[in-house]
């Protein structure tokens, strides 16, 4: 092969590496910034005068006296909307049975569509569910429950070709001729005044508790269950991998049984993550009996479990690559070979252990299978420590898929499914950042 060519293909090769690492950080943008964005939004948005009152009533958070101000301010707006509503009930009750009927059911549409916007009108029962209470807490909410207010969603069936068609029809169309005409343009117009949007910076979603399947509230418990799995996991693979490393590196001998457990341990590491959600409910907790159901203690065992394989891996890997001159060295000078293990060669291992290890961390955190059937719960408060041996907990992997896939008003509360989103990836993040810096600070100290 000449210069020539060796230089074209060497040139290609990097044009090669520099366009898939571009083309993979665009594909991380395309993933990460709506997670961004739309994660923030649990934290940052326009509040109303709806949440500001659900949070001072629920968390006692927020000045008494001006909440007052601005729920008075706000009144004084709606009462107009509501006598606009009390007028035409009094004219429907006058109208012939052909008239009621024409009107009735049209004006129970609007009626609930004010009700879901504003909540239940001064002097009203209280619903018992909290999400009942109160009106729209968010700005944007506030807007497309306004439109249904407004507008009325109708289908056009006319085109055989094509599914129906979604159009929309003015309410105010419906009811012409009538007091209730006059409802529609007022609250389109005074819409601002009736739940004074403010910005709203809200840290509650991190450490609050949620409230009603999480309409309200925060995902603490979501965090912290997540921490104890996690780090419940580390406390029981971590040490057994890095004794299992050591024994594969130093003490086996090339053989069938060796062999066998290298296999083992190979084929561990590509088991469906949903084989050990079944194991550990089989064993842990119907054979071994660690707790009666459902319990941190038990889903931190399946997790060990499951990352164990790919931390003696990677501990294996870290003592191999310790040079063979430190084991010469330590042994010439008359130290035992446990001594060595200890005293050399796992302090020159240690950053390639602790790093195989927070990395697996990070996959323990983000794991939904096999916490499933052992320990995830999808609505829950905070435990503590003492709670871990014999209480579930809901975690952030898990109320993900249950709040987008099975919450009956999952539509109604993206912004908590991509917070909880945007929280799992950033503690994700922050350990594999803390084990690049761990590897960091550790391999220089070890060079002096």
């Amino acid at each position: 092969m000449n210069l020539g060519t060796r230089k074209l293909l060497d040139q290609s090769f990097t044009a090669l590496g520099i366009g898939s690492i571009v083309i993979m950080g665009m594909m991380l943008l395309v993933v990460l910034v709506p997670i961004l964005t739309n994660g923030i939004s649990a934290n940052v948005f326009k509040g109303t005068i709806e949440h500001r009152r659900m949070q001072y009533n629920e968390f006692h958070r927020g000045d008494r006296d001006a909440l007052q101000r601005e729920i008075s301010e706000a009144a004084a707006t709606r009462k107009t909307a509501y006598d606009m509503m009390s007028t035409f009930e009094a004219e429907l009750n006058q109208m012939d049975e052909v008239k009621q009927a024409e009107y009735r059911d049209k004006y129970n549409q609007v009626k609930d569509a004010v009700k879901s916007l504003l909540g239940p009108k001064p002097g009203d029962e209280l619903p018992e569910l909290t999400r009942f209470r109160y009106g729209q807490t968010r700005w944007e909410k506030a807007q497309e429950r306004l439109r249904e207010v407004l507008y009325e969603k109708k289908w056009d069936y006319s085109n055989p070709d094509i599914a129906a068609k979604e159009y929309l029809v003015s309410r105010a169309e419906s009811f012409q001729g009538t007091s209730l005409v006059k409802l529609f343009p007022y609250v389109e117009t005074n819409i601002d005044r009736m739940l004074l949007p403010k910005w709203t910076i809200y840290w509650g979603f991190i450490f609050d508790s949620s409230i009603d399947s999480h309409i309200f509230g925060g995902i603490w418990p979501e965090i912290q269950g997540t921490m104890f799995l996690a780090i419940g996991a580390m406390l029981f693979a971590f040490p057994l991998g890095v004794i299992a490393a050591i024994y594969f590196t130093e003490y086996a001998r090339e053989g069938f049984f060796n062999s066998l457990l290298r296999s083992a341990n190979s084929t561990l590491a590509g088991v469906p993550s949903i084989v050990f959600g079944l194991f550990g409910l089989a064993f842990f907790i119907n054979t071994l009996k660690v707790s009666e159901s459902k319990s941190v203690i038990a889903g931190s065992l399946t997790l060990a479990i499951m990352i164990l394989p790919t931390i003696i891996r990677s501990a294996e890997e870290a003592i191999l690559a310790v040079p063979k001159t430190y084991r010469e060295a330590s042994l010439g000078l008359g130290s035992t070979k446990w001594n060595t293990i200890v005293t050399v060669i796992l302090p020159a291992a240690l950053p390639g252990i602790l790093t195989g290890g927070v990395i697996s961390l990070g996959r323990a955190a983000g794991e939904t299978a096999p916490i499933i059937f052992t320990a995830a719960v999808s609505v829950g408060s905070a435990i503590g420590l003492a709670d871990v041996f014999n209480s579930p907990t809901p975690a952030l992997s898990w109320n993900i898929y249950n709040l987008a896939s099975e919450h009956e008003a999952a539509s109604e509360i993206r912004h908590v499914q991509y917070g909880m989103v945007l929280a799992l990836v950033t503690i994700v993040l922050l350990l594999n950042l803390t084990a690049i810096i761990l590897r960091a600070r550790i391999s220089k100290k070890l060079k002096g």
